[in-house]
């Protein structure tokens, strides 16, 4: 018999929550099959058979907290036997864990969790993600259509005793990486001295060159796509080499100055927001760029991301015009001193050259810590980005 043991959490994690069991007592398991999910303020940690076999005891139900390495069930290596002698039922049973698997295998961490808090038969519910993967928002959907059409279950024993209809509510636990995005926003807003300015970017020359090289480009970069995030995080690392304290971080009374640019990006996920890290982004090119990020929202989605992606982060930039937000204030990512929000790119009426003509223009927010940057040097440090995104050579320039 072997131990079960939670991994060992990073140094930022204390302990981790069980999220989903995989496997019943007993069923059957190959090596390295993914057995339980661990959830963490930050990540999903996955806990995989050692060996084929089966479990044979769980300690730790869904829901208890669990700490590093401690023993989460009793696993039997070898392979797993039924008392059952009747071979219709044993076949019968086979086919359902088959498919029982099947269904786990196309469907998210968060989105059977949902589905067991709520009764949910995945087996019933179409998958939107790509390759037909079940999502949290398909369950959610599934959850909200049964809510609204009563089963024979949930009908009133007396005939004539009405239904109730709408002013539905739904009580379910808050997930530990959303409890954790609450505290530190709060903590952001409580310890730091937090001040937003904003502008407007002309995204005309960036749109007419992603229009005249984005075949070229996904061409000679094997399907990476020349996307606007590249430009923003490239215009950004030089905007922050030239005003290193909007690259600093606050640690108690001292100033910490990094000699590097890690950006971080915010994504969204089904467990929430998550800021995985562009490492040394002023060594990558806007391919490189472009690749990690769709990589980081492909992990995202996925519940894949790692500790490593996200720790970290001397700066960030959110956009919430994926969204269509016209503007925002974002909120800063503790310990960093500032975060760039991008927004809508909406066609307005400009004065250009004492003309009347109509621009695709975004406005950009950048929010700051007032206890560090002053805000001329947040407003100079905001206006370099936009002459950056609007003159794009001058990047390559460096001018």
């Amino acid at each position: 018999m072997t131990e079960i043991k939670a991994p060992e959490f990073p140094e930022s994690i204390a302990d981790g929550e069980i999220a989903t069991w995989h496997v019943e007592v007993g069923e059957s398991v190959k090596r390295d099959q993914l057995i339980v999910d661990i959830e963490t303020d930050k990540v999903v940690l996955e806990v995989v058979a050692p060996s084929d076999g089966m479990v044979s005891e769980i300690r730790k139900q869904v829901g208890e907290i669990v700490l590093a390495e401690e023993v989460l069930g009793i696993f039997e290596a070898g392979t797993a036997t039924s008392d059952s002698t009747d071979t219709s039922d044993t076949t019968e049973s086979q086919a359902e864990t088959t498919e029982t698997n099947d269904i786990d295998s196309i469907a998210s961490p968060a989105a059977r969790k949902i589905a067991e808090e709520n009764k949910i038969d995945l087996s019933h519910v179409s998958g939107s993600g790509k390759g037909g993967r079940i999502t949290k928002e398909d369950v959610l959907k599934a959850v909200a259509s049964v809510e609204k059409q009563p089963t024979v279950s949930a009908m009133p024993a007396a005939a004539n005793e009405p239904i109730a209809e709408g002013r539905v509510e739904r009580r379910v636990p808050m997930t530990r990486l959303r409890a954790s995005i609450a505290r530190r926003l709060i903590e952001a807003q409580e310890t730091a001295a937090m001040l937003t300015t904003f502008n407007e970017v002309d995204m005309t020359a960036i749109m007419e060159l992603r229009t005249l090289y984005k075949d070229a480009f996904e061409k000679a970069h094997d399907g990476t796509r020349l996307g606007f995030m590249s430009f923003f995080v490239r215009a950004s690392v030089e905007a922050l080499k030239r005003f290193p304290a909007v690259n600093a971080s606050l640690d108690g009374n001292d100033i910490v100055y990094h000699g590097y640019q890690d950006v971080g990006v915010a994504v969204g996920s089904p467990r929430g927001l998550v800021v995985p890290v562009l490492r040394d982004a002023d060594s990558l090119t806007l391919a490189e760029i472009e690749s990690q990020i769709r990589d980081y929202g492909l992990k995202a989605r996925d519940n894949k991301l790692t500790m490593d992606d996200m720790m970290g982060g001397t700066f960030t930039i959110s956009n919430g015009g994926v969204f269509g937000s016209l503007l925002s204030t974002p909120i800063l990512n503790p310990p960093q001193t500032g975060i760039l929000g991008m927004h809508k790119i909406q066609e307005r009426p400009m004065a250009v050259n004492g003309e009347v003509k109509i621009r695709p223009m975004m406005y950009l927010a950048l929010s700051y810590d007032h206890r560090l940057i002053d805000g001329q040097e947040a407003v100079r440090f905001l206006v370099t980005i936009k002459d950056f995104l609007e003159e794009p050579a001058r990047i390559l320039l460096d001018i």
